[in-house]
C-alpha cells in the first residue's frame, strides 16, 4: 500500500504560502556587518526632517546601492516641484550618482572623498556647505526613529512587518507635524 502525504499542500489544492508574502525579500534585508545581524534604512526627508520614503537593505550593502530606487520611489504632487538639491554624505559621492541627479536636474550637494579630490585637484566643482550643513534634518530624523523602541532595535525575522513598524512611526511623526490632537 502506498500512502501520499497530504500536510505537503493545503486541503483546497493550493500550495504552502511564503511568510511575509511577495514583497518579502530573500535575505529579510538582514545582512551581517561588523556589529552583527543589521537592516539598512534608506531614507529620504524633506528639509523638515518629514520622512518622505524608507527602504529596507540588508546590513552589508553599501548605502549608495539603493540611492536611485530611494529617490524614484518619493512621489510628489505635480502641482510642487520636486527636489532642487539632494545632500548626502561622502558614502554618496559616486560618479554613477551624480550623473543621475544631473540627469534629473537636481544639484548634488556631497562632498568629494580625499581621494577623488586629489584625482580632481584644482578642477574640484564648487561645494554647496551652507546646504550641506541643512543635511542635519535627516539625521534629526534618524534620532527620532531611534527612539522609538520598535524601530530602533529590529525584533521580527520579516522585513514586511518591521518596514509596517516603521512607516507607521512615520505616520505619527507626520501626525505630530499637523498637530493633530491625541485621541487615544
Amino acid at each position: 500500500m502506498h500512502r501520499r502525504d497530504e500536510r505537503a499542500s493545503h486541503p483546497c489544492g493550493g500550495g504552502r504560502r511564503e511568510k511575509g508574502g511577495p514583497l518579502e525579500p530573500a535575505d529579510h534585508a538582514l545582512g551581517r556587518s561588523r556589529g552583527g545581524f543589521g537592516t539598512k534604512i534608506s531614507l529620504v526627508t524633506d528639509g523638515n526632517a518629514t520622512p518622505l520614503v524608507a527602504l529596507l537593505m540588508a546590513g552589508q550593502a553599501g548605502e549608495s546601492t539603493a540611492f536611485e530606487e530611494t529617490l524614484t520611489a518619493v512621489r510628489v504632487p505635480e502641482s510642487v516641484t520636486g527636489p532642487r538639491q539632494v545632500a548626502g554624505d561622502r558614502g554618496y559621492s559616486v560618479e554613477r550618482i551624480r550623473r543621475w541627479l544631473v540627469a534629473h536636474q537636481i544639484e548634488p550637494v556631497i562632498p568629494y572623498r580625499k581621494d577623488q579630490q586629489q584625482r580632481l585637484g584644482d578642477a574640484e566643482p564648487p561645494f554647496d556647505r551652507a546646504a550641506y550643513r541643512r543635511r542635519n534634518v535627516i539625521e534629526r530624523c534618524v534620532g527620532w526613529l531611534k527612539e522609538c523602541r520598535r524601530t530602533g532595535t529590529r525584533y521580527g525575522k520579516l522585513a514586511t512587518s518591521y518596514l509596517a513598524m516603521l512607516t507607521l512611526a512615520i505616520i505619527d511623526r507626520c501626525f505630530r507635524f499637523l498637530h493633530l490632537p491625541d485621541t487615544a
